[in-house]
């Protein structure tokens, strides 16, 4: 596995203002892979995209009971799957290959446990840092075998992080 982008982020706020980023890149259709241990970071993740999308950031909850909420806001919709509770032959088992394909944006929690691979998602990988920190780094090149779920991310415009001065892009 290779990364492309690299952001560290100091805080809570911060992960999300860069989900809020991200959420212009994935509009009206993308997805984004997220992946991590647990309290990473990945529902603030994607509150942030959720708000970037005209959603009340509070509406998104970590889905893990549900497996799928959808959320609708002015800047288009957001499905929220959550796989942490599945594993990959229980989550074959949900249709997601068919929700994927729906209009909207689409963020998946736990995304290396989706049996197959998803071209031209974005995939995330989240660490926790000292505190409130976490490293998020964009996954380009998965090995074979390694988090079997991640396809290469897509290409295109990087998100100005810069907005919320305190993030941190490494190159």
């Amino acid at each position: 596995m290779s990364c492309g982008r690299r952001w560290v982020t100091a805080s809570e706020a911060e992960t999300a203002a860069l989900g809020a980023a991200l959420a212009g890149e994935l509009a009206p259709d993308g997805v984004l892979l997220l992946s991590g241990d647990l309290g990473a970071g990945k529902t603030v993740l994607a509150r942030g995209a959720a708000q970037g999308l005209g959603i009340d950031p509070r509406e998104v909850q970590s889905p893990t009971f549900n497996l799928i909420r959808e959320h609708r806001g002015s800047g288009g919709r957001l499905v929220h799957v959550d796989l942490y509770r599945l594993e990959a032959g229980e989550a074959a088992a949900l249709g997601l290959d068919e929700l994927l394909a729906e209009p909207g944006v689409k963020v998946i929690e736990w995304a290396e446990r989706l049996p197959f691979a998803v071209p031209g998602a974005l995939a995330l990988e989240l660490r926790r840092l000292a505190g409130e920190g976490r490293e998020i780094a964009e996954v380009i090149n998965v090995a074979a075998g390694v988090g079997a779920g991640l396809a290469p991310a897509r290409e295109g415009s990087s998100p100005s992080p810069t907005e919320t001065d305190s993030i941190r892009r490494d190159p």
